[in-house]
């Protein structure tokens, strides 16, 4: 499967001819001026909550490919408003897409949607189908439900989880999430798009190495085979 990072906590995932939108925040942010949301193709977009940051253009992906909104219910019923089709999970369901399988699992944050509408309870996603098994995390705190996945869905093959501090969980707890989760192989997300934000990418790498992980940094509109 490919993936590709296209700034802040939004990432655009191939699974075999499916193509996935992650928590797109694309059209406002400085740093990913190079990506044109025109040109993104989606068959799904993946909503982990309703913050601005990470449904900015959520809506204009999903009418340019007539893609469904898989998100929980509250989400899913604010875009199901504006014409868009939605899968409404919640936490601890799952279901089947053409995809592969959708697990909605818990996030320690908050969410409104951009217009004050109550945005539900924040979520990540575990998705797996016959070749891979992957978890992103969305924005969170560490929180001890994470050891529950390794109990509940198939070995992860990498995990996307945030490591910016201030609003999410910073780099040692992500570490520790890594931990729970029990995955060697981790993609950054959630990190230096403002001051808030900002790591020291060679202290990051380092710190997951002392514990046996990879953390890949990807730089906006790269794309690697998974």
């Amino acid at each position: 499967m490919k993936l590709r990072f296209l700034g802040q906590s939004s990432f655009s995932v191939e699974m075999g001819d499916k193509h996935l939108i992650f928590d797109p925040f694309i059209s406002a942010n400085p740093k990913a001026a190079d990506i044109n949301i025109e040109d993104l193709k989606a068959d799904y977009v993946l909503l982990s909550h309703g913050h601005q940051d990470h449904v900015l253009d959520a809506e204009a992906i999903a009418k340019n490919n007539e893609a469904t909104i898989i998100s929980n219910y509250e989400i899913v019923t604010w875009y199901g408003a504006k014409d868009i089709k939605g899968h409404p999970l919640n936490h601890g369901g799952q279901w089947s897409f053409d995809f592969g399988n959708v697990k909605y699992v818990n996030a320690i944050h908050s969410s409104v949607l951009p217009d004050g509408t109550y945005g539900g309870n924040p979520g990540g996603f575990v998705i797996n189908n016959d070749e891979t098994c992957f978890y992103f995390a969305g924005d969170t705190a560490l929180t001890w439900d994470m050891k529950l996945i390794p109990m509940t869905s198939p070995k992860l093959d990498f995990a996307i989880l945030p490591v910016g501090d201030n609003f999410t969980m910073g780099i040692s707890d992500a570490v520790l999430a890594a931990e729970f989760i029990e995955c060697d192989k981790i993609v950054a997300c959630h990190f230096d798009t403002f001051g808030y934000i900002e790591i020291d990418h060679q202290a990051a790498k380092e710190a997951f190495a002392v514990k046996g992980k990879e953390l890949i940094i990807l730089e906006v509109g790269e794309e690697i085979e998974l």
